[in-house]
């Protein structure tokens, strides 16, 4: 990574990091990013893509699945094995600086999965039901903006990673939305 960016990526992380601190948030984001608050909410999708949709549910149940899988090998397996870039809470270089609100953790930082699977699920229930549910719009992309802001809050990536696994994750989701719509173009939301 360029120098001037490398710079710039640590000045944005310190602001998230130390000048937007607060009580609130220190409470609100190692829980926005813990993958277990958000079991209600796969559980809904999964109960009400079957429940609504049946048949087509399954499709749209097993999609995302697929897409999840995507997306999570792609940023987790692929990407941060070939680019091995230190996560803030270990860098050296910004140990004495950090505030770290969460366990570190041993794994790489580029680019955060959190933010690749969320963005990936959220693109693709966007292109599934925004015909009929306009709210999916908003709700889905404040969902996973909201847990890839905590991803940096916390201390456990910089805004690049984040930004990239969006990226990326929004890649994977619209694939998947596509590969529905192609094979499906008949569904009803």
């Amino acid at each position: 990574m360029p120098d001037y960016l490398l710079q710039l990526d640590r000045h944005l992380f310190h602001f998230i990091n130390h000048d937007l601190s607060n009580s609130f948030f220190d409470v609100l984001m190692p829980v926005l990013r813990n993958p277990s608050t958000w079991i209600p909410v796969y559980v809904f999708i999964f109960i009400f893509c079957l429940w609504r949709y049946k048949k087509q549910g399954v499709i749209i149940i097993v999609l995302l699945a697929l897409c999840f899988g995507v997306a999570d090998f792609g940023s987790a397996s692929v990407i941060k094995s070939t680019y091995q870039r230190v996560r803030p809470c270990n860098d050296p270089a910004m140990a004495s600086t950090i505030i770290s609100r969460i366990a570190c953790g041993t794994g790489y930082s580029f680019p955060s999965a959190h933010a690749s699977n969320h963005f990936a699920i959220s693109v693709f229930l966007i292109m599934v039901f925004y015909r009929r549910y306009k709210w999916v719009l908003p709700a889905a992309l404040i969902w996973a903006a909201a847990i890839s802001f905590a991803q940096v809050y916390v201390g456990v990536h910089y805004p690049v990673d984040v930004i990239t696994g969006a990226i990326y994750g929004t890649l994977v989701g619209l694939l998947f939305g596509w590969i529905f719509w192609k094979y499906w173009p008949k569904f009803k939301a």
